[in-house]
């Protein structure tokens, strides 16, 4: 008789736990943030037309930036986890090392607006940065 494999109680196998992991983000990115959405988000009504390229970037990768810099408990996500191209990712390094900058001299609040300002600029730059979602980076 043969019987199927069963992970050992307690684990989940891998499919399950990567499908957990981005359940997880598309929560945080829709219901847990500390920060109001962009306005041009936030005027947005479910009749309209969807969200730019740049705007879904501006909205995503200022997210994401604000939440590392906070140091908050999802934002030691890695790029795909948070559903950034590598494009976007290189944005929110850059954005990040900015906001820190920022905080040492002028503190949070006016980190996290530089980063909304940074990142939107560099979205609109980049044409919404959706470029090489691939999995493959090269070193830096």
């Amino acid at each position: 008789m043969v019987t199927a494999y069963r992970p050992p109680m307690g684990t989940m196998p891998r499919t399950a736990r990567y499908a957990a992991h981005i359940l997880l983000a598309a929560l945080a990115l829709t219901g847990c943030s500390s920060s109001a959405p962009p306005p041009a988000a936030a005027s947005a009504s479910p009749s309209t037309t969807p969200p730019s390229p740049v705007q879904v970037c501006t909205s995503l990768v200022s997210y994401w930036a604000k939440e590392t810099l906070m140091g908050t408990k999802w934002s030691g996500l890695d790029w795909e986890q948070k559903g950034l191209s590598n494009d976007q990712y290189a944005i929110h390094e850059d954005a990040v090392a900015a906001g820190r900058a920022e905080e040492r001299t002028t503190g949070r609040d006016k980190a996290l607006e530089l980063i909304d300002r940074f990142v939107a600029q560099r979205c609109a730059d980049e044409g919404g940065a959706m470029r090489s979602s691939e999995n493959w980076r090269p070193s830096t």
